[in-house]
């Protein structure tokens, strides 16, 4: 979508997110927010660049955000209503920024007149729960943002053909990265129905990467061209990264035994 072309505009839809809240009024402070593509591992980029990663990154540095040697990537934190004003607030200038303004509290485009508006495809109604508070979030800023829930064959063919604004998307990792990155975020993948590039991303340098990290001679080369490309993604604030429960739960029936021989 051309709306969402703007990295300051996809920024701003992440200060819209209150997750802290989400966390204690409906997980019971029970799930962990993720900050990279590749959370828990050692794949995942931390603090400034260092030591070959950096290498990596000024290798590409005419390419890539500048963000990327000075700023580690941390998420908005709200939980309380000063917090959430603020990151609202900061939403709202970085929309100012891209071109556009409050005009009768809706968002909207200075040069077009265009209302801004989000709709949120989901593929189960269980999901309405934790997408609700977002909801109101965008509402508060002047966003027309909706839900739209379908059933599996449209949701099917409506992620393969692109058809979103929008979406709750998963991306299965491994400890050994490869070619499978180019379908999540390489150029080739793009325009290429059914692919999961579901963000769009068509950028050289996350190209070069990429290469990278399928060309890696050896173990210590792969993670830190995999570290590196994790900086770059997050950098370009292609999503709004969601959460993960630390924990399995069972319930059990505690009156259940095994039989008498």
């Amino acid at each position: 979508r051309e709306k969402f072309k703007d990295q300051r505009v996809r920024e701003a839809l992440n200060y819209a997110y209150d997750f802290e809240t989400l966390n204690r009024t409906l997980a019971y402070n029970g799930l962990s927010r993720i900050d990279s593509y590749f959370w828990n591992t050692e794949l995942a980029s931390s603090g400034l660049p260092a030591g070959r990663e950096k290498e990596i990154l000024e290798e590409l540095k005419d390419k890539v955000p500048p963000a990327v040697f000075t700023t580690p990537y941390t998420n908005p934190v709200a939980g309380d209503p000063k917090k959430a004003r603020e990151n609202l607030r900061k939403a709202l200038t970085l929309f100012k920024e891209a071109g556009y303004e409050l005009k009768n509290r809706k968002l909207t485009n200075v040069k077009t007149g265009e209302p801004f508006g989000i709709e949120i495809l989901l593929s189960n109604p269980s999901q309405e729960r934790t997408v609700l508070p977002y909801i109101k979030s965008l509402n508060d800023i002047g966003v027309d943002a909706r839900i739209r829930t379908v059933d599996a064959s449209q949701y099917t063919n409506r992620i393969r053909s692109f058809d979103y604004d929008m979406i709750y998307g998963i991306w299965a990792q491994s400890l050994v990265p490869g070619n499978e990155q180019s379908d999540y975020w390489g150029s080739a993948s793009v325009d290429q129905e059914g692919s999961k590039n579901y963000a769009g991303i068509a950028d050289p340098a996350i190209d070069d990467l990429i290469r990278k990290i399928v060309f890696a001679p050896d173990r210590d080369e792969l993670i830190a061209a995999t570290r590196a490309l994790d900086r770059v993604l997050l950098a370009h604030h292609y999503v709004i990264p969601l959460f993960y429960s630390r924990t399995q739960r069972v319930a059990y029936w505690s009156h259940l035994a095994h039989p008498q021989e």
